[in-house]
């Protein structure tokens, strides 16, 4: 067993279902991504504003008669209550917070285990499998998320500690930085369009698919707009990570440049992601929390933007 192998209960995320026969097509109008992409795979998106705020982020897979989205546990129960003034007009659409009815652990280097579970997962970004009510999604780093329902969570647990030691949310959560996905949380709801996460570099957005709520303006952002602000990965000595929506500042200007997406500790230092405005990063004097916070140096993402290549989707 690798060293940097581990699984952690993903303990953070809620799950919003949306099933029936018109589930894919009530999405479709309501979704950043191409839901006809969604067969036998997973993917990221989001759910915006008619501003093109996104009100939540999600990993969103199919299973039985419909979807379901991972997302902040917090914006569960306010999605789920927004969307059904929608799903009124969707007769064969039902929705449902199904957070209760699963137990989902990420895995990381745990190939060996998959296997032992009957599961074989390709190695290829968003990847899907599903055996005996086990499903597994392969994510664009190589690690995967492991769904069972609650009923055998218990029982899956303590075959994932005969394998893997256990480590706490705050790994799990490192190495989803390090892949530079953001992710919206109750604090960051309403405060990003997806291009200043790079939704749209890990095919979260889909510029082909025609309608839904916010389309217009992510669409402009992404033909006609310079993005002022946008999402970048950090490093700061400090020790205790800053929640999401914390602010960074920097000589540039007077006030916050940026906030925080998501950070984690990373021995003696923190590690994020933050979506900041692009002089201030220029300038490179970017510091947390006040003025006079820490320093922060910036880092490489694991993908490059590329907008020729991401209007195809």
């Amino acid at each position: 067993m690798a060293e940097s192998a581990f699984f952690s209960p993903l303990t953070h995320e809620g799950v919003l279902a949306v099933r029936g026969t018109d589930a894919g097509k009530f999405l479709q109008g309501q979704l950043t991504c191409n839901i006809d992409y969604l067969n036998g795979r997973a993917g990221l998106g989001a759910r915006c504003t008619p501003k093109g705020r996104m009100q939540s982020s999600f990993r969103i897979l199919p299973q039985g008669d419909g979807f379901l989205l991972a997302m902040d546990r917090e914006l569960v129960e306010p999605q789920l209550a927004d969307l059904k003034k929608y799903a009124v007009f969707s007769r064969g659409t039902r929705l449902e917070d199904e957070t209760s009815r699963w137990a989902r652990f990420g895995l990381c280097g745990a190939e060996d285990t998959l296997a032992e579970l009957g599961l074989t997962l390709p190695g290829e970004a968003n990847s899907l499998a599903e055996r005996d009510g086990l499903l597994a999604v392969r994510l664009s780093d190589g690690r995967v998320e492991l769904w069972a329902p609650a009923e055998r969570g218990e029982a899956l647990r303590e075959q994932l500690t005969a394998r893997l030691p256990q480590a706490p949310l705050d790994r799990w959560l490192l190495a989803q930085v390090r892949a530079g996905i953001g992710q919206v949380f109750a604090a960051t709801r309403e405060l990003f369009v997806p291009q200043m996460i790079n939704l749209q570099a890990l095919d979260g957005v889909s510029f082909r698919k025609g309608c839904y709520t916010g389309q217009e303006i992510v669409a402009r952002m992404q033909y006609l707009g310079r993005l002022k602000r946008r999402m970048h990965r950090l490093v700061a000595p400090v020790a205790v990570a800053p929640a999401p929506g914390s602010p960074l500042f920097s000589p540039v200007h007077g006030s916050s440049v940026g906030e925080v997406v998501l950070a984690a500790s990373a021995g003696e230092q923190v590690e994020l992601l933050a979506v900041v405005q692009e002089d201030a990063v220029v300038d490179g004097r970017l510091h947390l929390g006040s003025a006079d916070g820490a320093l922060l140096q910036v880092l490489d993402l694991p993908y490059r933007l590329d907008a020729e290549r991401e209007i195809q989707r």
